[in-house]
């Protein structure tokens, strides 16, 4: 009986995945509080545009960064 908790097939990510994910979910919200504290208030629907464009864009540069050493499990 296997002891891993991976199932076959599934990708092993390592820690410094994790992290740029963590990072490229906080870091829009982070940039839209400071845009509001230094330069002004700025409507909802601007909040929503950035921020999902934002982390569609991080999304992808962490999917082309980090696809070659997300290896799968034999």
């Amino acid at each position: 009986m296997r002891r891993s908790g991976r199932k076959p097939g599934e990708p092993i990510y390592l820690r410094r995945h994790m992290i740029a994910l963590i990072l490229a979910v906080i870091l829009p919200l982070v940039i839209l509080q400071l845009y509001k504290i230094y330069i002004g208030p700025v409507s909802f629907d601007f909040q929503i545009g950035v921020g999902l464009l934002l982390s569609v864009i991080l999304g992808l540069a962490l999917h082309l960064a980090y696809r070659s050493s997300a290896k799968n499990q034999p």
